[in-house]
């Protein structure tokens, strides 16, 4: 970034100029610019609402901000955090702690200011009534072809001041029709006030439990208070109805419940009204990342070893069946996304979800999705289309989530040799299994042993009193015992949570990597145990590529590939 300086020249030159430029010098001259850095100085020149923004602070609770364009994890502090960062189309991100409250401050900084105080978008909105016909004819344009139409309205609407051609428009400065351009694209293309929260790259869910704050979890901050709150269940109400109309599932009281996904591919689920959920209407938003995180991204935010990556490479490769299992928000379907790069690069893949999540970086996927509709009668399960699925002779199947019948179609399909990936709510192996024989996925015992790998993630709380996503353990389930009606699985990788680091009691004393991994490689019973100098120099090789700086998803899945056809990580 280019050091901001405000020249002495600058300073006359804007001392006999236009309101704004006075008002510029004016900030410029101010005490409060002057404790400013000079990265927060240039920024506050350029964006007049980030400067009032900061003059509505008290420095003597708060404190003088930090400009920081771009977050790094070394930020994350153990007692505060006081930083703005800028997002898209010139909002900034105000996060900073407060003595006493659990959870940092969230508060978006819009470029809007002046006309969300005066009421002019409300004037605006009343105006729109005579453009009903345009608005209309845009439905299911393409964004940026409703963007221009809306801004082409919004110039009909409002002339700058001085211009005298259209005396019945309403008269206002450049700087106030800046700001109601962003507004009116804010909400009518985009999400509305939480708009902010959605556009930053940083957030990976957005949260409203009910009348009152909105929430978000931050990449590196964790769970933080949003500015943003509902004063009232109609306000609320009104919010989530608009917001379901712009994702075309409309809520009714009669349908109060809908999981969607918005155009970037983000998941919402929302629920209307209080006869379902006590506290009132509620909506939460996991946003979609444009790149997955890949195997390498995990390891180095500590949620799993360069040795477990390894090991799961090797499962993945001889085709192991495997599940990701833990509670909501462990990480499930990331871990899912990532090790889906260790899937052999020439295998033909169906993923079946009922959202689309998953990212899959083969050539040769099918993307198969659940289709609901509100009769049932033209609605498509997971079950229908997993069965469809082994009629397209897959050689790898991802589910995204089992939760019902799908789930023993899915141990028939392990029964006739595919190999199946998929995501299930489960805290342990036991309870995996408690679940998968029960009502109403009701798996025959005698199928369980056909799943081979069971990854148990969790969200947990780090010796540093920091929260973090880990790997709790990765299992093996062995066999089903008849006699004892019990199953037997040995416990390869666990996670240590005094130190945060992770144990291998299978090293040497692994089942399905000596005797069947080591097998299906070719090796002869002899050599059976030199699979794990193949795990330890395939560790070393994902270790060499973390410090080459070659972790993005795809330039990871190309790498792989390339090793693959030479052999190196086959």
């Amino acid at each position: 970034m280019n050091v901001f300086k405000f020249k002495e020249s600058d300073r006359n030159a804007t001392s006999n100029g236009s309101p704004v430029d006075q008002e510029r010098a004016t900030m410029v001259g101010s005490p409060l610019f002057q404790s400013l850095s000079e990265d927060l100085q240039e920024q506050s020149f350029l964006n007049p609402h980030l400067w009032t923004y900061l003059e509505g602070l008290d420095p003597e609770t708060i404190g003088i901000p930090e400009f920081v364009p771009r977050l790094s994890k070394n930020l994350r502090s153990d007692s505060s955090n006081n930083f703005i960062y800028p997002v898209a189309n010139r909002v900034f991100i105000h996060l900073y702690s407060s003595d006493g409250e659990a959870r940092d401050h969230y508060i978006a900084i819009e470029p809007a200011s002046s006309v969300m105080k005066s009421g002019l978008m409300a004037e605006v909105d009343k105006r729109l009534i005579d453009y009903v016909g345009d608005l209309q004819a845009i439905v299911g344009e393409e964004r940026e072809k409703r963007e221009s139409v809306l801004t082409e309205i919004l110039d009909k609407i409002c002339v700058t001041n001085g211009n005298k051609g259209n005396r019945s428009a309403l008269q206002v400065t450049p700087h106030e029709l800046d700001e109601l351009r962003y507004l009116m694209i804010r909400d009518k293309e985009g999400m509305g006030t939480i708009q902010p929260l959605v556009s930053d790259p940083y957030i990976e869910d957005v949260s409203c439990s009910g009348v009152g704050s909105v929430f978000v979890e931050h990449k590196i901050f964790g769970g933080l208070t949003a500015g943003i709150s509902f004063d009232s269940t109609d306000e609320l109400d009104q919010f989530v109805i608009k917001l379901s109309e712009k994702i075309g599932r409309p809520v009714t009281v009669r349908n109060p419940i809908v999981d969607s996904t918005l155009p970037d591919g983000s998941r919402i689920n929302i629920v209307y009204g209080d006869d379902v959920s006590k506290r009132g209407s509620n909506f939460t938003i996991r946003k979609f990342q444009a790149t997955p995180f890949s195997i390498l991204d995990l390891v180095s935010s500590g949620t799993l070893s360069y040795d477990m990556a390894s090991y799961l490479s090797l499962m993945l490769g001889a085709g192991m069946n495997t599940f990701v299992s833990g509670e909501t928000a462990s990480g499930k379907t990331t871990m899912l996304n990532a090790i889906s790069t260790f899937i052999p690069p020439a295998s033909k893949i169906v993923s079946i979800e009922d959202t689309p999540e998953l990212q899959v970086p083969h050539p040769n996927w099918t993307r198969e999705v659940v289709r609901n509709t509100s009769d049932g009668s033209s609605s498509v399960t997971m079950f229908d289309l997993l069965r469809a699925a082994l009629r397209q002779r897959p050689n790898e199947i991802i589910i995204g989530e089992i939760r019902g019948e799908e789930g023993a179609i899915a141990f028939q399909a392990m029964q006739t040799g595919h190999s199946c990936m998929a995501t299930f709510h489960a805290s342990s192996v036991e309870r995996l299994i408690q679940r998968m024989t029960g009502h109403p996925i009701n798996v025959p015992k005698t199928y369980v042993d056909n799943l081979n790998l069971v990854v148990i993630m969790s969200a947990v709380r780090l010796p540093d009193g920091s929260t973090g996503r880990r790997v709790l353990s990765i299992n093996e389930v062995i066999e089903y015992d008849t006699e004892t009606d019990s199953f037997g699985f040995i416990e390869v990788f666990r996670w240590d949570p005094s130190s945060d680091t992770f144990e291998f009691p299978g090293y040497m004393n692994t089942n399905l990597l000596e005797h069947v991994v080591a097998e299906r490689r070719g090796m002869p019973p002899r050599e059976h145990r030199q699979i794990y100098k193949i795990l330890d120099d395939r560790a070393n090789i994902l270790r060499n590529l973390a410090e080459q700086e070659i972790t993005n998803f795809y330039e990871l899945h190309n790498v792989i590939t390339q090793a693959n056809r030479e052999g190196l990580f086959r």
